[in-house]
């Protein structure tokens, strides 16, 4: 509840959108319910889920297959976050020939993120939004759902909000700017030094 009150007052939710779940047992997903405004939800409106889809209790989000696709393929995954961070999408819109945000021009995107991609775009509430997201699991947290939105994971709830503040605050930059002056990428051998970092990092 408090995670979705604050992605609600960063603007990166609203109305009904978005759903938030976190991995309560080894078989069972605590998940937002769907068509609440979760920058005013209740605790006891929560739903819980098993790892296999099955509803356990009551009316979670539709857009599950997506949090449990991220559970079973990333071990490590406990807690999932999916947004609508306006910039971030904006990029997604704009720049359909991108294959991620340009974490070239931007070493925190490097040593905090690795990359963030540009997911293609698939009908949200149907099992494409879980396929699409194959490709770039487990090796990618943060990540841009053409045309709608963002997800983000990670070992706990705090780690999966943080993801995806990085998302749209990297968004933020990036987009301003290109309306200053343009995009200048960081020489090649810094960015070679960054991304060693980052491993050594881990």
């Amino acid at each position: 509840v408090e995670i979705c009150k604050r992605l609600h007052q960063r603007n990166m939710l609203a109305a009904a959108d978005g759903n938030i779940s976190v991995r309560i047992s080894d078989s069972e997903i605590l998940i937002t319910p769907s068509g609440i405004a979760k920058g005013f939800m209740k605790p006891e409106q929560m739903a819980v889920i098993n790892l296999t889809g099955e509803i356990l209790f009551g009316k979670p989000s539709t857009e599950r297959l997506m949090h449990l696709e991220i559970f079973k393929i990333c071990p490590k995954a406990m807690a999932v976050v999916h947004a609508h961070p306006p910039t971030a999408i904006a990029w997604s819109i704009a720049e359909p020939k991108l294959e991620k945000l340009p974490s070239n021009c931007l070493s925190e995107v490097i040593l905090a993120t690795g990359d963030i991609p540009f997911v293609p775009y698939a009908r949200p509430g149907t099992e494409q939004m879980a396929e699409v997201l194959v490709p770039y699991l487990p090796n990618h947290r943060a990540l841009i759902l053409r045309c709608h939105g963002a997800v983000a994971g990670g070992e706990d709830l705090e780690e999966a909000y943080r993801g995806m503040e990085r998302i749209e605050h990297s968004a933020q930059i990036l987009a301003t700017a290109k309306k200053l002056g343009g995009l200048h990428p960081l020489p090649d051998e810094e960015i070679k030094y960054l991304y060693e970092l980052r491993k050594k990092i881990g």
